[in-house]
């Protein structure tokens, strides 16, 4: 019987199909895929030194010495596969190029009695294709644009609908300089990968909603052309009292963040939320000027020393309207994307809902 080997990629995205990824997992670190599950073939140290044996002496004594290498631990790892594929039976597997490496964990699994496809040309014909079909998709695009000034609800109104792609979601940051999140940001190859697998999963009968972003999210980036493509759409203004963008802002990046990272931190968590705070308010002194930064700088020491919570909003009512509005104001005027409508929550959850 003739092992199996899969290229149509499309449907491993439609299907959201679980993947047996057996790369190092140093190549895993560096991009993946969602739902692959890295259980190495070879440890890092193994195709590192199998790699020295391939330039040295070629590819038949490479395999000679990761035959070796591996034996000892085969019944080890053919046994994690096969505790995988029990919980996965429509998994597929892949390593880099769909070689050698893919081909013997299918004919070890085989051995064990299950057929588990492997992707033909491995980790690297998949992203090729993530890459540019996401980018074919992004193209004929209808999308919907939330715009609004900081604290306005966007990401709260976004979550309400199905159509969305959430680009805070798959950078894992709330994209400004105070957006950073416990829990680090994917890699920029997991980013794309994920962002293509969205934009694939797209229902193109439907618009696509998304919020107004800039190209960078924290440390990330949204790939340019489908970037380009993204912001061709039309551009919907929420517009929200500073009020409620304060109560917004206050909850967001103050009661959550704090409950976040106590859980994390244990007793230390406030002091840890204050540091990071402080050293995000750090990263734009220059931009909020000496005057500005420093009475911020004291209204939040004083607010973090007397345990009064409350008291957060005198600064972010100063860091919103004297620095965040004045910087979306001027992105918006300077934007290609024209506004096609404007209103408050409850009108543009509305309009949304007629489209």
């Amino acid at each position: 019987m003739s092992l199996k080997q899969i290229d149509d990629f499309k449907s491993i995205v439609l299907e959201n199909r679980p993947l047996l990824d057996v790369r190092s997992p140093v190549e895993f670190v560096v991009g993946a895929f969602l739902n692959a599950v890295n259980l190495p073939l070879l440890s890092d140290e193994e195709r590192r030194v199998i790699g020295i044996r391939y330039k040295e002496a070629g590819n038949s004594k490479a395999v000679e010495l990761g035959e070796k290498l591996v034996a000892p631990y085969k019944d080890e790892r053919v046994a994690k596969w096969m505790e995988y594929i029990k919980q996965n039976p429509d998994a597929y597997l892949y390593c880099f190029r769909g070689g050698q490496r893919s081909k013997i964990s299918q004919e070890w699994i085989f051995e064990a009695g299950v057929v588990v496809p492997r992707l033909k040309g491995g980790y690297k014909a998949f992203r090729s294709y993530l890459m540019s079909e996401g980018e074919e998709v992004s193209k004929n695009l209808d999308t919907i644009i939330i715009g609004g000034r900081t604290g306005s609800g966007k990401t709260i109104i976004l979550k309400e609908f199905d159509n969305i792609i959430d680009l805070e979601g798959l950078a894992n940051h709330r994209g400004s300089a105070f957006g950073k999140q416990l829990k680090s940001q994917p890699s920029q190859i997991d980013f794309e990968n994920a962002l293509s697998y969205k934009l694939i999963q797209h229902e193109s009968k439907k618009p696509l909603i998304i919020e107004h972003e800039s190209k960078n999210v924290g440390r990330l980036y949204i790939p340019e052309n489908i970037y380009k493509n993204m912001m061709r759409g039309k551009l919907i203004l929420l517009e929200t009292p500073i009020q409620k963008r304060i109560d917004i802002t206050y909850d967001e990046y103050v009661l959550k963040a704090i409950s976040e990272y106590e859980s994390f931190y244990k007793d230390e968590g406030r002091v840890r939320w204050f540091e990071d705070a402080n050293n995000s308010l750090d990263k734009i002194q220059k931009r909020l000027g000496s005057k500005r930064y420093l009475w911020i700088k004291k209204v939040f020491k004083d607010a973090h020393e007397s345990l009064d919570l409350e008291a957060n909003k005198v600064w972010i009512r100063e860091l919103l309207e004297g620095y965040y509005d004045k910087m979306y104001d001027y992105q918006i005027q300077k934007s290609s994307t024209p506004v096609s409508f404007r209103g408050d929550v409850d009108e543009v959850r509305e309009y949304l809902r007629s489209l």
